[in-house]
């Protein structure tokens, strides 16, 4: 039995379309929430129906513009919560600053614990979010975080177009994980191409690979695609140590700046994304798949809300 009675699932505006089909595959209607800002730039929220006592499910990438979406969730948990909300999921399928998670450099902050300590003095009860950029920031927030993963969505693309691919390559060694599930996923090796940043100013360099791709057709695993840099040297490293076909699997879609036009004149035959973020169609090159979340958010929200375990989503035994 549910631990709440009701479900209500709500929006803000970083990716409506997402949310409206979450609540197509959960059978109900996308909660009525207002959600703008006054002449004078201040954030409002208002809620249209009751949810005192409900459980709140409240869904808002951090897309850009990454710090507006980030003060509208904030605002739409407070108001929630004086609403006398019974809980509060807030649903971050791109958390954003996930790259800010340590203090690499002097005197820089650590903003995606910062972001983290902001949601929970907030309001918010849990935390449903994909694809972490690293897994640590679960431990930055003091609330539940369910974390799903598109490793098995994006591999099983591959799977099934029948596209051939024999090894699957991190982009650095922080990707290694999420790199070898995917190659145990497709039954393949994994190779990992050692890179450096330079600056702060996104700009990638490749130095050397770590395993063996002459002669394959070979899978770029990340997290995500910010300029396109670190795809673009990535491949570039694989085709100069012999690969053959260059494909790319990436959960979140950033797609920053000249980042479309930069992918379309690589190497790279096909960019695999998922709908974390919105695609706009001017973004959505011959190169690039978008496959959908809704399904599997969809079916995290129904397990929270029904008390059922979402490991369970992804090993059967759990």
């Amino acid at each position: 039995m549910p631990i709440f009675e009701d479900l209500k699932v709500f929006s803000g505006n970083s990716h409506p379309q997402l949310t409206e089909d979450i609540c197509d595959y959960l059978g109900i209607s996308v909660g009525k929430c207002d959600v703008f800002k006054f002449s004078n730039d201040n954030t409002f929220v208002s809620f249209k129906e009751n949810i005192r006592e409900r459980d709140v499910f409240l869904v808002q990438s951090f897309s850009a513009p990454v710090n507006d979406h980030i003060m509208e969730l904030l605002v739409m948990i407070d108001a929630a919560k004086r609403a006398s909300a019974g809980r509060i999921t807030a649903v971050i399928p791109h958390y954003s600053y996930g790259r800010s998670d340590k203090k690499d450099q002097p005197r820089v902050p650590i903003t995606a614990r910062l972001v983290a300590n902001l949601l929970t003095v907030a309001g918010a009860d849990r935390v449903l979010t994909v694809d972490l950029h690293a897994g640590q920031i679960q431990g930055f927030f003091n609330i539940p975080v369910d974390e799903l993963t598109a490793v098995q969505m994006l591999a099983g693309h591959f799977k099934e177009s029948g596209k051939t691919v024999s090894v699957a390559s991190a982009t650095d060694a922080g990707d290694v994980k999420r790199t070898r599930d995917t190659g145990r996923f497709l039954n393949i090796p994994i190779s990992i191409v050692e890179k450096q940043r330079l600056g702060n100013r996104d700009r990638v360099e490749a130095l050397s690979l770590i395993g063996d791709v002459n002669g394959k057709p070979a899978l770029i695993v990340d997290d995500e695609i910010g300029t396109g840099g670190t795809v673009v040297a990535t491949a570039e490293a694989l085709k100069q140590h012999g690969a053959t076909d260059i494909y790319c699997a990436v959960t979140h879609p950033v797609l920053a700046g000249n980042a479309c036009r930069i992918l379309e004149e690589s190497v790279v035959q096909e960019i695999v994304v998922t709908d974390t973020m919105p695609v706009p169609s001017e973004k959505r090159t011959a190169k690039i798949t978008v496959l959908s979340m809704a399904s599997m958010l969809g079916e995290a929200i129904h397990r929270i809300h029904s008390g059922l375990s979402v490991g369970a989503m992804f090993d059967p035994h759990d």
